[in-house]
């Protein structure tokens, strides 16, 4: 028998072991002839939390920044060259908010001295994507005292200052009235900014002045952005998780996400601070708002949208114990509380129930047929189980087919997390959320963390999770391949071991080029263009052929979990009769694999699908956004066993058509 080599060296401060080219193939046996048990549809899912600019800026296709003049500095993202607050601006004008004491609210009263001198621009979230020919439609509510503005002028604008776009209103009542126009833009431009001007002099009042690409998700007036939509379809998520994290819980209490607030008509949604806005001091953004024109609303059709099971998350009482750590005394729970009660009655209630009768008139009569919800975010210690108790409690007594999410704090290990986990388990807790943001290295040697988790225990929700290639939170991660194969790996794991883990994401979805706060991330996008990472296609791969149910694959009887830097898992899909085997190599040599397959009868054709790349920190880029993503090609199956080459840093999946 030939001996194997091991040689040994240092990429990226981390140690891999490599097989030469002599040693020996490694022979795999898959049993398919027994279900070890069926894998959830919504094993594999998505994230989402309005991180990164994620929701404004982002997903939510609204143009403007700032357009009901909401923010804590009213007139944040206008901008008025031609005006100056220490000027009677005789010359030009001014634009001023006006505070409505009744209902805390902002409007913009735009004084006009010389039309011709005044102009008023929105800078756009780090600008604004226009596309050549792509239409626009704009809109905004105004009052003309007097009728002394004859016309507003609405132009964009490229960073030069030139005209890429043009069309104009003409706002004729002393009323408020909204006005729609649309905009055909005249060539392609990232950093665009929308102009007003107007004809005449004096004063009118302006507000929710809103722009929005008519291409948007399914056609939806004002809807979400087409192409971050289609990255997440593409996926076929088992899940949506949503409205995020820490979001959920707020730096304090009163800036929890409370999601009775976003939903109902979108220009009464009450624009707040968010709260990654001053979280990190390598990228304060000032500027970061909600709007909640995303709202939950928006979230479960989304949800539906992609064909995903919709995962709200919800505030337990305690505000992020990372900030303020702020506890909803027990005795006065009962809002929180009954904000569950109330989400779930308006996700599935009848139309003739309140909440069920606003999901209606929002344009929903059926229900959203809400299966799960959430406890907390990543809370932890007693203060955290004492509360989940009374959540737990109020939900099963009126909602006992509810799905409840618990929380195992922020990391993998550790007193809270054993705590946690104790304190679940006596209380039979259905689905305990675990997160782990660790190095590349870590994952890889997890890959048999759950091997030995009770079966009879709590189900395990993989909620938050993301190879972290310098260290948690720092912002030189990278989304780079030696992380997205090392995600990988584990994940084999949590497939191995579908009989506890049974919703799994990856975290943070989304990041705007030029205003994220934390990396890595699974989507990059700016104005214009988007791409999915390495870690995406990695999603992808593995939510895309996730199978029904799950089989044996072992080397000498043992599980696969990094032997010779090898990780496998194996399923079955009774819908396409296919075997699926997944198999990671981390090595940074070739090996040679063979695959015994036992209890099926095989097709003579196969298709292998490979994601793999010469370096370990490759990554794409909006340059380059497809240097890693999946190649396929056709197997032809032979008798006995199948012969598979594994490139270094690779994964690959093997489908079998079973006759």
């Amino acid at each position: 028998m030939k001996r194997n080599v091991i040689s040994t060296l240092f990429i990226g401060g981390l140690l891999f072991s490599s097989i030469n080219a002599s040693a020996q193939k490694a022979n795999l046996e898959v049993d398919a002839s027994k279900t070890i048990t069926k894998i959830q549809p919504t094993m594999f899912g998505l994230f989402f939390e309005d991180i990164n600019f994620a929701a404004d800026g982002g997903l939510y296709a609204e143009m403007i920044k700032n357009r009901s003049f909401e923010f804590e500095k009213p007139l944040m993202g206008w901008e008025q060259p031609k005006s100056s607050r220490s000027s009677m601006n005789k010359e030009s004008g001014m634009a001023l908010p006006v505070n409505v004491a009744a209902s805390n609210t902002n409007f913009c009263r735009v004084e006009i001295n010389n039309a011709k001198g005044y102009a008023l621009i929105n800078e756009g979230f780090r600008g604004m994507g226009v596309k050549k020919d792509a239409k626009y439609n704009f809109s905004l509510k105004a009052a003309n005292h007097d009728g002394a503005i004859k016309k507003i002028i609405i132009q964009l604008i490229d960073k030069d200052q030139k005209v890429i776009g043009e069309t104009s209103i003409v706002p004729k009542s002393d009323q408020w009235t909204n006005y729609t126009a649309q905009i055909v833009g005249t060539q392609t431009e990232k950093k665009a900014k929308l102009k007003l001007t107007f004809e005449g002099n004096g004063t009118i009042d302006l507000d929710m002045i809103s722009l929005f690409p008519e291409d948007t998700w399914k056609g939806r007036k004002n809807g979400l952005r087409k192409d971050l939509v289609q990255l997440l379809y593409d996926v076929k998520p088992g899940f949506l998780r949503f409205p995020g994290g820490c979001i959920v819980e707020g730096r304090t209490l009163s800036d929890r996400y409370q999601w009775k607030k976003s939903v109902g008509n979108v220009e009464d949604r009450k624009t707040m601070m968010n709260r990654w806005n001053v979280e990190f001091n390598h990228k304060l953004t000032p500027d970061y708002f909600q709007s909640f024109g995303l709202g939950f609303y928006e979230y479960f059709q989304l949800s539906e949208d992609i064909g995903a099971e919709p995962l709200p998350i919800l505030s337990c009482g305690m505000a992020c114990q990372y900030n303020t750590g702020e506890l909803a005394p027990m005795s006065e729970l009962d809002p929180y509380v009954q904000d569950a009660l109330d989400l779930i009655e308006f996700a599935n209630g009848a139309v003739t129930t309140t909440w069920g009768k606003m999901r209606s008139d929002m344009g929903h009569p059926k229900p959203f047929n809400l299966k799960f919800i959430g406890v907390g975010n990543e809370q932890w210690g007693t203060d955290y189980i004492e509360r989940y108790k009374v959540f737990e409690k109020a939900i099963k007594a009126k909602y006992p087919n509810i799905i409840i999410v618990s929380g195992s704090g922020p990391s993998p290990d550790g007193e809270h997390f054993d705590y946690a986990m104790a304190e679940l388990k006596k209380l039979n807790a259905e689905l305990v959320d675990e997160h782990y943001y660790k190095s590349p290295q870590w994952f890889r040697e997890n890959a048999g963390r759950y091997d030995n988790y009770d079966r009879k225990g709590p189900k395990i929700f993989a909620g938050e999770y993301a190879a972290q290639s310098v260290s948690g939170a720092n912002p030189n991660n990278r989304n780079n391949w030696e992380c997205a194969f090392s995600e990988a790996a584990f994940m084999t794991g949590l497939e191995r071991n579908a009989e506890v883990v049974q919703l799994t994401s990856y975290a943070p979805l989304m990041a705007h080029e030029d205003a994220w706060q934390w990396t890595p991330d699974m989507i990059w996008f700016n104005n214009l263009e988007s791409y999915g990472s390495a870690n995406y296609y990695v999603q992808q791969l593995f939510s895309t052929n996730k199978g029904t149910d799950l089989l044996s694959i072992t080397k000498d009887g043992k599980a696969l979990t990094g032997q010779n830097n090898l990780y496998a898992s194996a399923v079955k899909d009774v819908n396409s009769k296919e075997i699926i085997v997944k198999l990671v190599n981390t090595a940074a040599e070739a090996q040679e694999v063979n695959i015994d397959l036992k209890g099926a009868k095989l097709g003579s054709k196969g298709t292998i699908i490979r994601l793999a790349s010469a370096s370990t920190q490759d990554e794409n880029t909006f340059a380059d956004p497809k240097k890693i993503t999946p190649k396929q090609s056709e197997y032809k199956v032979t008798k006995g066993k199948q012969d598979l080459n594994l490139p270094a840093y690779s994964i690959t999946v093997l489908k079998l058509k079973m006759n």
